[in-house]
């Protein structure tokens, strides 16, 4: 492992004084190169998903986990996107002259070694991969057990596309142990490794934080809310609630919670009631909710679950006071919004809602790299520092201050 990271260190130097030119025609190329190769990795892929299905996996995993030629396709146009996202490297940030004629530069640069773990999705193989290389960062992933043939045949197409460049195959490298040691070794190894991205589920993120001597950006569970309240457009708010829970429902900007304001519940609830059950998502509720339709009743521990599946909780609140109160409480820091035509409220859930994407009057499935305009994502970050949402080329630079000076001494 050592001797792995001391070499992705080395080459590290390298990728981070490639040119924009050099780096957006190698990514063109590997995108390129997936479509070339597409059968090649689906036929991969159906070995993972024959072993997830015998584990069993369940359904929301076997979808997350699952390439078709259409989604290779997807894979290889979000790496075309991000060639022709802004040169991240070497952007002036800020600059001044101070009294004595120094002349300081911020100036991005990149973070050096990012190790990321993550699991189920093959297509975080070529996504990271393809942002770390835009950035001008070495990527060293982790992926899960779950979808190994994917994440090799993937990686072995990237690398062959550096390869071809000349440029060390290494700049794109999978941990060679990719046992729960091999992550245990990775995620102390600070003289080695600059960051660790863990996505996936609650257990990898509590363990890497707890135990990483190597700053961690965490992409950790996403138990998104939809506030419906009294003066929301019920159209607009049906079809968010809807969009927002069933359009894919195991991704972590799906809604898991619907809140509802009281005066508007015998109203908004029947038609919801009527077209959940029509996509099969299975209900449960507080007892105020039950009053108006026939579900099952939620805990306490229903609002505290990211199911990840077709299942939603339901609370009948007081006013946005009340469901500002439940967010903070249940909430993960990832996607919340508010349904609303009075933009007094609204602004007051935008304000005082502690969450990275905070909406109105849309669905929170539009948290995502994609979506926002920024290409492809490492994942969504729930941290505050230094990144937060959608983690893209550019939270994946640091930055240096350069100093010109014409002989001065202090």
């Amino acid at each position: 492992m050592k001797q792995f990271l001391e070499e992705s260190k080395k080459i590290s130097r390298e990728i981070a004084t490639l040119s924009g030119a050099t780096k957006n025609k190698v990514l063109n190329e590997m995108a390129d190169a997936l479509i070339e190769h597409c059968d090649f990795i689906v036929s991969c892929n159906q070995k993972d998903m024959s072993a997830g299905r015998l584990a069993p996996l369940d359904d929301a995993l076997l979808d997350r986990l699952l390439l078709t030629g259409d989604r290779v396709k997807d894979m290889a146009d979000a790496i075309k996107e991000i060639a022709t996202l802004k040169e991240p490297v070497g952007r002036n940030l800020d600059g001044w002259v101070t009294e004595n004629g120094l002349n300081i530069q911020k100036v991005s640069i990149p973070i050096g070694v990012i190790g990321i773990i993550y699991e189920s999705r093959p297509n975080v193989t070529s996504d990271t991969a393809a942002l770390c290389f835009k950035s001008g960062n070495v990527c060293v992933l982790k992926g899960g057990k779950e979808a190994e043939h994917s994440n090799k045949a993937i990686a072995n197409v990237l690398r062959s596309v550096l390869a071809k460049n000349k440029l060390p195959e290494q700049a794109i490298a999978l941990l060679p142990d990719s046992t729960r040691d091999g992550v245990a070794n990775l995620i102390k190894q600070d003289k080695y490794v600059d960051l660790i991205v863990p996505r996936g589920g609650e257990a990898l993120i509590k363990y890497v934080s707890e135990n990483s001597s190597v700053p961690v950006v965490k992409h950790d569970k996403g138990l998104c809310h939809v506030y419906i309240d009294k003066d929301a457009n019920h159209e607009k708010a049906i079809q968010i609630a809807i969009n927002a829970k069933v359009q894919r429902p195991g991704v972590c900007n799906a809604m898991e919670t619907l809140l509802v304001h009281k005066e508007v519940a015998a109203y908004i609830l029947p038609p919801l009631h009527e077209a959940y059950q029509r996509y099969g998502t299975e209900l449960k509720g507080c007892d105020q909710s039950k009053k108006f339709i026939d579900i099952q009743c939620a805990t306490q521990e229903d609002y505290d679950t990211e199911y990840l599946a077709n299942i939603l909780s339901i609370k009948v609140v007081e006013n946005v006071e009340d469901a500002i109160h439940h967010i903070s409480k249940f909430g993960s820091g990832h996607s919340e919004a508010i349904i609303s035509e009075n933009y007094s409220i609204v602004n007051r859930f935008l304000n005082e809602v502690d969450a990275a994407c905070v909406y109105a009057n849309a669905s929170t499935r539009f948290t995502d790299g994609a979506a926002f305009g920024l290409g492809a994502e490492v994942g969504i970050s729930t941290n505050k520092l230094h990144s937060r949402g959608p983690m893209g080329i550019n939270d994946l630079t640091t930055f240096k201050y350069k100093i010109y000076g014409q002989g001065q001494i202090r």
